[in-house]
């Protein structure tokens, strides 16, 4: 294979159906839209208004470790995932903003769910992709200072942390990949979205879904995604078999022709939910930061009537507010 020699600041590596030797893709899927479609959005209006500040209905105070799989939900994509002994946490965000200005860009409405002093001790960062309300430098600083994770992320985002955290220990991979961690094996998979930390690095590092096989069984994490006709999903029975639970993004959806090919919304949410075959699933991506149209409870509603409409009972998918905790059930 034809090794890139491409202009790309994050990777240099072979070509291959979903790199064309500069930038990442989705191959088959429709590209996200660009920055006349953006300004268009931005001035065509409609943006609900959303409550400057909701106070939590709880803080968590995690258990050291949790011997099956227990989730609990900080904000946004941030997870604390307790699964067979190992602590890990999805995408982690503290930082009050989601932008890469301090005094500028989307702004949390809700405090983290987990305050950080009360975290347990982490064992492995998920990080998906890397996008500001994704990859927050400051929080993964202070996680590499006080627990010294392991960052397990795709391929071109490696060179975003070694350049802010030289000393953190980072392993990538491509999707197909799967790298083994204690007991758990994660698997890199494919999922429906884009990459950026400015207006000239689109797209040049990978963003993935993550399949955690454990002795607990299996827990499909899929980043951000569009819902692309069912492809991040359609082929996870076929490859992993049963997978007991889900973290499925309900959030950041409107309007749907801007946002259809990166995020999904609740209905599409659920249909991946039966096309995974998943036991259950949790809700994230809503409520605490502002990145689009809809109001701020409006993905819970239409979880809600989705998961009516197909008939499936409600405490299969929940959505998981700020400091609520999820036990997985036994089945």
């Amino acid at each position: 294979m034809a090794i890139s020699t491409s202009r790309n600041r994050y990777y240099a590596g072979p070509k291959s159906d979903h790199f064309d030797g500069l930038r990442f893709f989705n191959p088959g899927g429709t590209p996200p839209r660009g920055l006349p479609d953006l300004l268009k959005w931005q001035f065509e209006g409609g943006r609900a208004k959303w409550p400057a500040q909701v106070p939590l209905a709880a803080t968590a105070k995690p258990a050291a470790r949790e011997a099956d799989l227990t989730i609990t939900m900080v904000g946004h994509a941030t997870m604390l995932v307790q699964i067979a002994g190992l602590n890990l946490l999805t995408d982690p965000v503290w930082s009050d903003r989601a932008s890469p200005l301090a005094f500028a860009g989307p702004r949390r409405v809700t405090a983290p769910g987990i305050a950080f002093a009360d975290l347990p001790k982490i064992d492995a960062v998920l990080l998906s992709h890397n996008h500001y309300d994704h990859l927050d430098i400051a929080t993964l600083r202070t996680l590499h200072a006080q627990h010294n994770p392991e960052v397990i992320t795709p391929i071109g985002n490696d060179a975003i942390l070694r350049d802010a955290i030289p000393e953190m220990r980072i392993t990538t991979g491509d999707w197909g990949h799967a790298t083994p961690f204690g007991p758990l094996t994660v698997h890199f998979e494919p999922c429906h979205h884009w990459s950026a930390r400015g207006m000239g690095d689109r797209s040049m590092a990978l963003w993935a879904a993550f399949v955690i096989d454990s002795p607990v069984g299996k827990l499909l994490h899929i980043g951000d995604t569009g819902f692309d006709e069912g492809r991040p999903y359609r082929d996870l029975p076929q490859k992993h078999g049963r997978i007991r639970a889900g973290i499925l993004p309900i959030g950041a959806y409107e309007p749907r022709w801007f946002m259809q090919a990166q995020h999904q919304n609740p209905e599409e949410a659920v249909e991946g939910f039966l096309l995974a075959g998943l036991d259950h699933a949790v809700g994230h991506h809503w409520g605490t930061f502002q990145l689009t149209n809809e109001g701020r409870e409006a993905p819970v509603v239409a979880l809600e009537q989705a998961l009516v409409a197909r008939k499936i009972a409600a405490e299969r998918f929940v959505p998981l507010a700020p400091g609520q905790v999820w036990a997985a059930p036994v089945v």
